[in-house]
């Protein structure tokens, strides 16, 4: 072949990798906005990738949350993406809308605007915050992160738009410091927090809902005069090992209602989208305080495959912007 047969054969090469990469690049978009794009199914849904140890299985099967930084024209734009491990930090974010404006009206659900979390990438670490919206739109909450490593921010809203739906975004957020990797805790069905007991019943069932009690006693004793906390008597957030996909859990009754008592025990509906493992933090409220359990199971597993013994709640109870 010579020379110049050569040089054309080349750039028709070179044109064609270019046009198939540019095919590629406008067709497929990440589902995280902020990471390498997630797997998909054969339907475009995002799908669940197995995890080591056991894992996710199938297809997703329920809305999971907090998975994208973007959805629906709605985004989350977090001003703080990076604070010092063991400072006490504001963190400021807005909400804007398919035209870069801050929203500034939401619907109130469970008492709140907006209902700010932020947890560790390994789950020990959860905070449910209560920031502060200025007339702007610009939300503001100080957040004190023990460790080192990467985080999870999800904002839950709802705005006061017609037809606008329940929302949950995420973004990341990195902590500086000396990172210490801790593991996973065990799977457990009893958890203690400031003096309290607390313990599970019932499992996740992947794909369907089912219900979760939660039986708060303290030295031996029933609690039976829980106090409201954000419209119910406890408040459960469920966030799915490996990728931190945020469930949403609603209480069975609410406080004045006739029906549903004051403890000692509380009633939720969840549904798990995948098979997993998930850790569960309870919010409560009794003598004025706010103490947070912590529960790790696994969605899909037999009843009574929970490990019975009690774990401790460290990271949970201090600090958490309660």
């Amino acid at each position: 072949m010579n020379t110049g047969l050569r040089i054309t054969a080349f750039t028709a090469a070179l044109a064609a990798a270019f046009g198939t990469a540019y095919g590629v690049g406008t067709t497929v978009e990440p589902v995280v906005a902020e990471s390498a794009p997630a797997p998909h199914d054969e339907h475009g849904r995002p799908s669940a990738e197995p995890e080591e140890g056991g894992g996710h299985v199938g297809h997703e099967t329920a809305p999971a949350g907090g998975l994208q930084i973007s959805e629906k024209g709605y985004t989350l734009d977090l001003a703080t993406p990076r604070v010092t491990a063991g400072e006490r930090t504001e963190l400021r974010f807005t909400v804007r809308d398919a035209r870069g404006d801050a929203v500034t009206a939401y619907q109130r659900e469970h008492g709140k605007e907006l209902h700010l979390i932020v947890a560790s990438r390994d789950l020990v670490t959860y905070r449910h915050l209560h920031p502060t919206r200025a007339a702007d739109g610009t939300w503001r909450t100080p957040v004190d992160l023990p460790g080192a490593g990467g985080y999870r921010v999800f904002a839950d809203f709802t705005p006061a738009k017609k037809g606008a739906e329940n929302l949950t975004l995420g973004a990341d957020l990195a902590a500086s410091g000396r990172y210490e990797p801790a593991p996973l805790p065990t799977p457990n069905a009893a958890a203690t927090t400031g003096g309290y007991q607390v313990e599970l019943a019932g499992s996740l069932s992947p794909g369907r809902p089912s219900e979760l009690r939660l039986k708060v006693s303290r030295d031996g004793e029933p609690v039976t005069d829980l106090q409201p906390y954000l419209g119910a008597y406890g408040h459960l957030v469920a966030l799915r090992s490996g990728d931190l996909a945020y469930l949403h859990v609603h209480p069975n009754g609410e406080p004045g209602d006739g029906t549903t008592s004051p403890g000692p025990e509380i009633s939720f509906t969840a549904t798990a989208p995948t098979a997993g493992t998930y850790r569960l933090f309870l919010d409560f409220q009794h003598g004025g305080e706010v103490h947070t359990a912590a529960f790790t199971v696994r969605a899909g597993a037999a009843p009574g495959t929970q490990d019975p013994a009690p774990a401790t709640t460290t990271e949970h109870t201090d600090g958490h912007g309660h």
